[in-house]
């Protein structure tokens, strides 16, 4: 039977909203066709409000969570009109992540999915990763269920986002984690150079490594641990912006794509990785992939356009799938819980 769902994805890098519309059907594995898809960017005020809601009080966060929420169900309405829409099944939305700390048993994405489903009328399915803390699990990284299930034909999948994750299959297990911060500290830089990104690493092509700067980022503790791990934007003020500061921005990201690379190579040679699909903004940033080939002799592949930057906002509406099929949706051996589980509360 085929299933029609919206995935709602907001990445910590806050470029906007991802909106997929897809088609899901099982027959001896699982399918997908991606109907239609398109980021829609935040208003000057919307991205001042979620890039701001770390230091909210709690009575203006839970504000936000509610006013998000109807936000989100109206930009999924406006979506469904515009391109007249009927028959969608559900619609899973992730959220925005204002914290995520897993080792005090908590995460948090807001968006209210209650005012999503009262601003569209259809069924929805919303914070997928608050059960898979509450069991011990990291609640993070979630996408490899969609790697084992809609993309088995690659040795490995690797999302260059705010984040950067890798998703594999050792020993019979999908395992997954986070293995650096990437666009959450690269738009940072490029911003303070007038420019919202580093188009295709041009800016960290014209700069000179900082080698003392990049022995302390690869020094850090984060990288000495073994899976299960990840990483969120709380980490990122602790341990690498006060290391950035005083430094010129193309230096500072320079040396900074230059951790990226390195960090990731060192796990893709540890795995002997053959092949790996590439998704997610950071796909584009050039230089970025180029240091990752020179550093490995892994293939590296990059898929189309709807793929690269959808394909995060795809698996959330697979996991809405999942979660209404009652299916296993997160892995433990990914996440680090104490079991896979169904994860995800309907509205």
């Amino acid at each position: 039977m085929k299933t029609i769902a919206i995935g709602l994805m907001s990445g910590t890098s806050l470029d906007g909203l991802d909106i997929c519309l897809a088609e899901f059907e099982k027959t001896d594995k699982w399918h997908f066709q991606i109907l239609k898809a398109e980021t829609l960017p935040y208003s000057t005020d919307w991205e001042n409000k979620l890039r701001n809601s770390i230091h909210l009080s709690v009575t203006d966060l839970l504000e936000l969570h509610s006013d998000y929420g109807f936000y989100l169900g109206q930009e999924t309405k406006k979506f469904i009109e515009k391109h007249q829409l009927e028959n969608i099944d559900l619609i899973a939305s992730h959220g925005h992540t204002v914290f995520h700390q897993p080792q005090r048993k908590f995460t948090l994405q807001i968006g209210d999915g209650r005012a999503i489903k009262m601003e569209t009328a259809i069924p929805v399915f919303y914070d997928f990763r608050s059960q898979d803390v509450l069991m011990k699990g990291n609640g993070a990284p979630l996408v490899p269920i969609g790697d084992k299930l809609l993309f088995a034909q690659y040795d490995a999948c690797l999302n260059l986002g705010g984040f950067s994750n890798i998703s594999l299959t050792s020993e019979n297990k999908r395992i997954a984690f986070d293995i650096a911060p990437v666009n959450i500290v690269l738009n940072n830089l490029a911003q303070q150079l007038n420019e919202s990104f580093d188009k295709n690493g041009d800016l960290a092509r014209k700069g000179k490594i900082n080698e003392i700067l990049l022995d302390e980022l690869n020094s850090l503790d984060f990288y000495q641990k073994s899976h299960p791990k990840s990483l969120g934007v709380e980490w990122c003020h602790q341990h690498i912006f006060p290391k950035l500061e005083g430094i010129a921005p193309v230096e500072a990201l320079a040396t900074f794509t230059e951790h990226i690379a390195q960090q990731i190579s060192k796990v893709i040679n540890k795995n002997g990785i053959k092949d790996i699909l590439v998704t997610g903004g950071g796909a584009y940033n050039t230089f970025l992939i180029e240091k990752i080939k020179e550093k490995t002799e892994s293939e590296v592949i990059i898929p189309e356009k709807e793929i690269i930057e959808y394909k995060e906002a795809l698996i959330f509406a697979f996991m809405g799938v999942l979660k209404m099929n009652n299916e296993i949706n997160v892995l433990s051996s990914a996440t680090g819980s104490i079991a896979d589980h169904c994860s995800g509360t309907i509205a």
